[in-house]
């Protein structure tokens, strides 16, 4: 058999298959990019065992642990990992803290499925730990640069054109404002965290010590900037993207009408996903009602349902154009003015998109 893993850098470089035997409370609550969760034991039966070790001791609970899950429901089990095991010969296995669940997965792997697959020692918890340093040595040791500009002048499209970026927004699956959530779910905490730590650690492999990240607040939607990198940010130098205010407002237009209501449809259908887009849209108007003043709210309110009452009987979108210049005007970019004028001494280049990617493709390390 192979030997158990110990080298965490190069299962995740290398994108190593790998099984998770926690519970799937455990494993929704943060997991590693790509890993599938096979647990030994589901929530009910974990947290059975768990009082039971309180009550009697480790003894105990492994023998109840052993009661719950035997006969079919142990051969269904069994039959999983076998399947992912055939299916990757080259992975490993792992449970929290590499310790017994992890070594009861293996032992039953051999004796009922004839397979010796090996586990990562230290588990999901050493895993982690070293992600976490992972990121917090690239924080202290990279040159980092942040793109800052007007909401829709397209920083998200400069970061995807750029092999040292770090799309923070696509790790979080958020685009970062009031109106950012998308269709689908946020990441937890933790797998938020897991993902960026991963992404560091490819591009770091490949060579990269230069990253460059937009400049997000504190937190992007729900998902929490690390503190050592938020921390950062707040004295990295930055690049400020410019384009035209038609520009912005088609670019706004495309991301959260046009591209936004075809996931939702994708989804759920055309009638139910066009009601939760447009519910979702209007939410997110409603989220900012305190910031915008009751009368601006209502204006605004008027002409995106008039908008989306358009879209849907087929007319098109261009009424959203409406709300999109006012909110744009009145409320976006005075709060972006203050910014730009607040971070004025950071700022160390200013262009258009072709002109910031030019910049920072050839940026010396500051």
């Amino acid at each position: 058999m192979r030997e158990n893993a110990t080298d965490y850098r190069s299962l995740f470089i290398n994108d190593v298959p790998m099984m998770d035997a926690r519970a799937p409370i455990e494993f929704n609550k943060g997991a590693f990019p790509g890993v599938v969760n096979l647990p030994l034991m589901n929530d009910v039966e974990r947290q059975k065992v768990g009082t039971c070790y309180k009550q009697q001791g480790q003894q105990a609970a492994i023998e109840l642990g052993h009661q719950l899950v035997s006969g079919a429901v142990k051969a269904e089990r069994v039959e999983a990992w076998a399947a992912f095991a055939r299916a990757n010969p080259d992975g490993y296995l792992y449970c929290f803290r590499g310790g017994l669940r992890s070594q009861i997965v293996q032992q039953w792997l051999k004796t009922e499925a004839g397979i010796e697959y090996p586990r990562v020692i230290g588990g999901y918890k050493e895993m982690r730990t070293f992600l976490l340093s992972t990121l917090e040595e690239a924080v202290e040791q990279c040159d980092l640069v942040l793109i800052g500009g007007m909401t829709g002048t397209g920083k998200t499209e400069v970061i995807a054109q750029l092999d040292n970026s770090l799309d923070l927004e696509g790790h979080a699956n958020h685009r970062g404002s009031s109106f950012g959530k998308r269709a689908t779910a946020q990441p937890p905490q933790i797998g938020f965290e897991n993902a960026l730590a991963v992404d560091i650690l490819k591009k770091r492999a490949a060579g990269i010590d230069q990253f460059v990240l937009e400049d997000e607040g504190r937190i992007v939607g729900s998902c929490s900037l690390p503190h050592v990198l938020y921390q950062r940010m707040q004295t990295l130098p930055l690049v400020w993207l410019e384009d035209s205010p038609s520009s912005r407002v088609e670019r706004i237009l495309k991301d959260y009408v046009v591209d936004l209501s075809a996931e939702f449809i994708q989804l759920h259908g055309v009638e139910e996903g066009f009601a939760a887009f447009a519910e979702r849209l209007q939410q997110s108007l409603t989220n900012i009602v305190k910031r915008l003043g009751g009368e601006r709210y209502k204006r605004l309110a008027g002409i995106m349902q008039q908008a989306l009452r358009e879209q849907e009987q087929g007319r098109g979108v261009d009424t959203h154009r409406g709300w999109i210049e006012a909110l744009l005007t009145e409320y976006y970019d005075p709060m972006y003015v203050f910014q730009r004028e607040s971070k004025a001494p950071r700022i160390e280049f200013a262009g258009g998109q072709g002109e910031v990617l030019a910049y920072l493709r050839t940026r010396k390390r500051s």
